[in-house]
């Protein structure tokens, strides 16, 4: 399984990005994110199929997670960032349980990963 992540830069507090992932199968995706010197943090969650999602409580509100099934593409749109937004974030599939989502570990597969920097 191959994912590719993209779609970050630098971008004014306030503001709004989407990132993507593309995928060569179809899996329950999640958006992880990772600050310097922090650990790798649970951003969002998007159900195998489609009918759920879920997001930590630092996003709920400015972050949605969506998927384009004809491309197997899964998207991360954030709105209204904050400089405390500003971390490399990954995308990361075939989660062994619904139950234990905020686990990187639980992951199979990961992205490479993009940055996200929000000025002040």
């Amino acid at each position: 399984v191959q994912l590719q992540a993209s779609g970050g830069g630098l971008v004014q507090a306030g503001g709004s990005l989407r990132l993507s992932c593309a995928a060569s199968a179809r899996y329950a995706m999640g958006w992880f994110r990772q600050a310097p010197g922090k650990e790798r943090e649970f951003v969002a969650l998007i159900s195998w199929s489609d009918d759920y999602t879920w997001y930590s409580d630092s996003v709920k509100g400015r972050f949605t997670i969506s998927r384009d099934s004809a491309k197997n593409t899964v998207y991360l749109q954030m709105n209204g960032l904050k400089p405390e937004d500003t971390a490399v974030y990954y995308c990361a599939a075939d989660l062994s349980s619904i139950a234990n989502m905020k686990n990187p570990d639980e992951y199979k597969y990961w992205g490479q990963g993009t940055l996200v920097t929000v000025s002040s």
